[in-house]
């Protein structure tokens, strides 16, 4: 029997290890892919406004999805769970244009965390290797999480 009750506390702290090191991490946008299919679990994909996509030039993974403005971005029921304001920019000087969880000033004091360091935001909120990053977009460059 004390083996028993051992094996389960071990097993509960590895589960809380797990929860707790995958609970900064964004449900959504951001979160770690290898293909498009495990992105936006849960939400209809044809309520998405775009393709869904995984962005995998990014270390990790990042799920996505393309659009055409900010407004695509968020418009299925369930797609922003966090709530954080996305945006929609070009990815590294390409034509197509992708949701992106925002770090710009505007949007992280508008996000009501208190937080005003871009990584800390993005660490706290996309997930712990995260850092505030520029899109790459030439003249529509905005900041995001990855």
């Amino acid at each position: 029997m004390s083996l028993l009750r051992t094996s389960f506390v071990a097993f509960s702290a590895v589960a809380a290890v797990v929860v707790v090191a995958c609970s900064g991490g964004s449900p959504s946008v951001g979160a770690s892919c290898t293909a498009a299919s495990t992105c936006y679990p849960g939400v209809d994909p044809a309520k998405i406004q775009g393709t869904v996509t995984c962005l995998t030039s990014i270390s990790g993974g990042y799920c996505t999805h393309t659009c055409t403005a900010d407004s695509d971005c968020c418009a299925a029921s369930g797609e922003c769970k966090s709530g954080f304001k996305e945006l929609c920019a070009p990815f590294e000087n390409q034509p197509t244009t992708y949701c992106f969880l925002s770090c710009e000033s505007a949007d992280i004091a508008a996000s009501g965390t208190g937080i005003t360091d871009p990584n800390a935001y993005c660490q706290k909120y996309a997930g712990p290797s995260f850092s505030c990053r520029s899109t790459g977009g030439g003249a529509n460059n905005k900041q995001f999480c990855g």
